[in-house]
């Protein structure tokens, strides 16, 4: 049974990234930085769906917890099929008024830690021949107006350059860039107000998200944007000069 592992797997995208998985009969590595959080749900998701769930709980903000995962996925003896890069967090402020360990924390989870544990992922995949790794990017990735937004086109970029020297091995690389998304990422005080600005058409669920990326991680797509309208909206925003869409906000997040 292949076996997939999961960062950021405690809530939001990530737990439903689990679930959907292990719904699929992957066995599974969940990992975030709540251990409490990661038993709880490996216990009901192995319940519900007779799968394995394997608790990992480190925190990818720090190097010992980025060599801790990047550890398991060079295990030979236990290979992991699929990478889900999907912890993240956003400061909700501009780039002028965060903190430098504020910026530097979420440049390790957002770019750091993606760029190691795919390091380590690949080597065991393509001596396999099979395997795929799946970066959660954001929609902001289109627009020039925060750090967060650098550090998702940069996901973008990097899952495309990737894709290419993959070419041919059996493994693939694919970067989803999610719309605004119903989870617990919103319901933080400095990024809360979207819920109550936003229109609900401009909302996509979870379960949304997970199922077309995964749809896309299949096919062996380079980059997948859930829905027609943002799929739209990101055309739109390429399109649109990149002096407009740094007036269009300062914040730090849109996933």
């Amino acid at each position: 049974m292949a076996t997939a592992l999961v960062t950021g797997a405690s809530a939001g995208l990530g737990e439903e990234f689990a679930w959907q998985l292990a719904t699929a009969g992957h066995d599974l590595v969940v990992t975030a930085r709540s251990r409490d959080r990661l038993s709880e749900l490996a216990d009901v998701v192995a319940s519900a769906t007779g799968v394995s769930v394997e608790v990992l709980a480190a925190d990818l903000s720090l190097p010992d917890g980025r060599e801790q995962v990047a550890s398991r996925l060079a295990d030979s003896s236990r290979p992991v099929s699929l990478l889900v890069n999907n912890a993240g967090f956003a400061t909700g402020k501009g780039f002028l008024a965060s903190s430098w360990e504020e910026e530097a924390a979420m440049h390790d989870v957002l770019v750091t830690a993606p760029l190691r544990l795919t390091h380590a992922a690949l080597p065991g995949m393509i001596e396999r021949g099979h395997g795929a790794v799946l970066n959660v990017a954001s929609i902001a990735a289109h627009l020039g107006d925060s750090t967060y937004a650098a550090h998702k086109r940069w996901l973008v970029e990097f899952t495309s350059a990737l894709a290419g020297q993959l070419r041919g091995t059996g493994v693939t690389a694919t970067a989803v860039l999610p719309g605004m998304t119903r989870t617990e990422f919103h319901s933080k005080p400095t990024l809360e107000h979207y819920r109550a600005e936003l229109p609900e058409f401009a909302w996509l669920s979870a379960e949304q998200v997970v199922s077309a990326a995964l749809t896309g991680v299949r096919r062996g797509a380079v980059t997948v944007t859930p829905s027609v309208r943002y799929q739209a909206a990101g055309t739109l925003a390429r399109l649109t000069p990149k002096a407009v869409t740094r007036r269009m906000g300062s914040m730090g997040s849109r996933r």
